[in-house]
């Protein structure tokens, strides 16, 4: 039988959307089949803050950040810590996306019409030596238009490929098996679902109309993780990161749910690194849910005191925006899955953002007049507020009596001691009288303010959380939040699989997530930031550029 087009792709997130672009770009027929509906189209990269991991750029050269390749490579090596015989591909494609970040990742991106919020963030900032963890200098670019404005160039392309052709989407068809025939992939089957209405994010149903079955010469794998998933969140967990938490919130939507890895592996591709993984310690519950257990991460400036369950404040490092693995292994290892925040409003109003493009109005809708709102506005960005209303989450409290009660009653177990909170609240707020200190926060602030970036829309001026002036009082009951997966399946640098025997699986290739975004593991243990949505990127153009060639 003929086949159905050149290539197929398995998801259209972005990573899958970057590939079907550049095959059809070349002249292949490509489809892309994916479980969801149409209103789906981009996947998580839609609902993400848009941020990008880039080298030396003329954004950060303008603020006075002093960048280079060697630098960054220094971090993602020293951030990764690759130390496992399949770390091999892992660290290749580590060197070749730092290059791509240092070199033509920005200039192909603004061809297509992209464009960048010129203050740069600083994410993972790290703590260590020079050789460990951490971004050195602040790399994280927020796209103008966040997760949209990075999924637009390539919508735009794929839909023009699609009037022509060349490209067909074939949405609510969800794959069940690849076809492996003399070793090779190709082709895929699997139910078709019924019609779905609900909007972008929302969980369908997965009530089955028909069959259907689809050849071509080529397989990309763009499925995305298992984020969604939280019993295989559990079964992966490592024994490192301690005891898997009992309660988490979803970061994404219920259909991230691994189901594409786990038909991947049984038509024998080598699946690496599997207890690798990403995430976020800072997540409260959204008051406005989209999908089931739906959590939105706070993305914190480094003021807010941190202290576990237990009342103890987390030790250096350990701050917010420094070690988000460190911290979650840290709070595990208390026997308890949540930690709170304690601050003040000058700080909530001047550091607090949420991760996401709905939680970001101004930036998603780019809207200047809106986002000067934030260096100006008497109280915190609208959806902060928002939260601060309404949020199950969060306690707004004159003093510390009642605060500490409150956060006690809403935790349900009288662990915090109202003294010890008080002692080291003191302590801290005595190390602000004087630009010199030995409280490595309070040195970090002072530091985090040298950055005029920072010093603008991120980090509030040093002052007492108990001077009532900066008041009122504010706790944050933090939620571990389920994110991405750093492990997935071996490919070399044009994105083929590996099988289980060491060997090439002819016509298959993965991309994305599914991919641990490139090589199986790209990350190693940690990220450095604006490293997920760019390893969709970097993937998902070599899949397609590779297939381009392979295909006939």
């Amino acid at each position: 039988m003929a086949n159905d087009a050149d290539v197929i792709i398995v998801g259209a997130g972005l990573a899958g959307l970057v590939a079907a672009t550049e095959l059809a770009d070349a002249g292949k027929r490509v489809i892309v089949v994916d479980q969801e509906a149409e209103q789906n189209l981009g996947g998580q990269a839609f609902w993400s803050l848009g941020g990008l991991f880039l080298v030396d750029t003329p954004e950060q050269r303008r603020l006075g950040i002093k960048d280079s390749h060697d630098l960054a490579l220094q971090d993602w090596l020293g951030t990764a810590g690759f130390d496992r015989e399949e770390d091999h591909w892992p660290r290749k494609w580590a060197e070749a996306y730092v290059a791509f970040a240092a070199g033509e990742k920005r200039g192909w991106l603004q061809a297509m019409g992209h464009r960048i919020f010129p203050v740069v963030g600083w994410a993972e900032r790290g703590g260590y030596d020079a050789m460990g963890h951490g971004n050195s200098v602040p790399r994280f670019h927020i796209t103008w238009g966040t997760g949209p404005g990075i999924v637009e160039p390539f919508e735009r392309r794929a839909r023009e490929h699609a009037r022509t052709g060349r490209i067909v989407f074939k949405f609510r068809h969800r794959v069940d098996a690849l076809d492996m025939t003399g070793g090779a992939a190709t082709g895929v089957r699997g139910k078709i679902l019924e019609p779905a209405s609900e909007s972008r994010g929302m969980k369908t149903s997965r009530i089955e109309t028909g069959d259907f079955t689809l050849k071509a010469q080529a397989i990309i794998v763009a499925s995305g993780g298992i984020g969604g998933n939280h019993d295989l969140v559990r079964a992966n967990w490592p024994k490192r990161l301690g005891t898997p938490p009992k309660h988490m919130v979803s970061g994404v939507p219920a259909h991230v749910d691994g189901r594409m890895i786990g038909i991947t592996e049984a038509a024998g591709a080598r699946l690496i690194n599997r207890d690798r993984m990403w995430h976020y310690v800072e997540g409260v519950h959204n008051w406005s849910p989209i999908w089931p257990g739906h959590g939105i991460r706070i993305l914190p400036g480094p003021s807010s005191m941190w202290f576990d369950a237990t009342g103890k404040r987390l030790p250096s490092p350990l701050y917010p925006g420094y070690d988000t693995l460190g911290q979650l292994e840290y709070i595990m290892k208390t026997g308890h899955d949540y930690s709170w925040f304690i601050l003040t409003q000058a700080i909530i109003k001047k550091e607090f953002a949420l991760s996401g493009s709905e939680q970001n109005p101004d930036l998603t809708g780019k809207s200047w007049r809106m986002t000067l709102r934030r260096a100006f506005n008497k109280g915190a960005p609208d959806p902060v507020e928002a939260f601060k209303a309404k949020g199950a989450d969060f306690i707004v409290r004159d003093n510390l009596d009642e605060l500490v009660a409150a956060m006690n009653k809403l935790s349900g177990a009288n662990l915090l001691d109202i003294t010890s909170i008080r002692q080291q609240i003191e302590a801290r707020d005595r190390e602000i009288d004087n630009p010199y200190v030995k409280d490595t926060q309070v040195m970090g602030i002072h530091n985090a303010r040298r950055y005029l970036g920072d010093k603008l829309i991120r980090t509030a001026k040093p002052h007492k959380i108990l001077d009532p002036a900066y008041g009122p009082l504010i706790a944050v009951k933090l939620n571990i939040l389920t994110r991405k997966t750093l492990g997935g399946f071996e490919t070399d640098l044009d994105s083929r699989v590996f099988g289980n025997d060491g060997q090439i699986i002819p016509g298959l290739y993965a991309v994305g997530e599914a991919a641990g975004f490139g090589g199986g593991g790209v990350h190693g243990y940690r990220a450095l930031e604006g490293t997920f949505l760019g390893g969709c990127l970097f993937s998902g153009r070599n899949a397609g550029r590779a297939a381009a060639k392979a295909v006939l």
